[in-house]
C-alpha cells in the first residue's frame, strides 16, 4: 500500500486526483503493475489509478485475465473499476480509504454483492486509511484555497 501511496502523492503533483493502484503477484511478490489517476491528463474519463494499472498488468501478462493477483488501491473503488476488477478476475481488492459517496464495494451498489456480477474477489479495505483520506483532504482543502497540494 506504501506503493500504491507513493503512486497517489506522483498523481496529485500532475494535478489529478490523488489515487494511487499497485498490483502484486503475493506468491512471487513481485510488483506486476501500478497506476495513477490521470484522466484530466490523459483526456479519457476511464483513466482511474485501478484502471491504469490494470492495463498495465495485462499487456505485461499478456492476458486479460489477471486470476489471482492483489489489487491495492488508495481509495475505494468506483462502480467502473469495480466492473473492470472482475472482468479482469482480480483474486483480491485491498483498499485504503473509505468512500461512502462514490465507492462501490462496501458502499452505494456494493457491486461484488449484486446478483449480475460474475466473478467476485476477495476485498477489504482499511489499509493505511487514514493515510490515503489525509492525502486526499489535503489535496481537495489547497484545491479550494486556490493553492497547489
Amino acid at each position: 500500500m506504501h506503493m500504491a501511496l507513493a503512486c497517489a502523492q506522483a498523481a496529485a503533483d500532475a494535478g489529478e486526483t490523488p489515487v494511487g493502484c499497485v498490483i502484486v503477484d503475493e506468491s512471487t511478490g513481485e510488483v506486476v503493475a501500478e497506476g495513477m489517476n490521470g484522466p484530466i491528463g490523459a483526456h479519457d474519463p476511464t483513466a482511474h489509478a485501478e484502471i491504469v494499472a490494470l492495463r498495465a498488468a495485462a499487456a505485461k501478462r499478456r492476458n486479460y485475465r489477471l486470476t489471482g493477483l492483489t489489487l491495492y488501491v488508495t481509495l475505494e473503488p468506483c462502480a467502473m473499476c469495480a466492473g473492470a476488477i472482475s472482468h479482469a478476475r482480480i483474486g483480491r481488492v485491498v483498499w485504503g480509504a473509505d468512500d461512502p459517496k462514490g465507492g462501490a464495494l462496501a458502499h452505494g451498489p456494493r457491486f461484488f454483492d449484486q446478483p449480475t456480477c460474475h466473478w467476485r474477489p476477495a476485498f477489504e479495505g482499511g489499509l493505511l486509511a487514514t493515510e490515503g483520506a489525509t492525502l486526499l483532504r489535503d489535496f481537495f482543502r489547497a484545491r479550494r484555497k486556490g493553492t497547489a497540494a
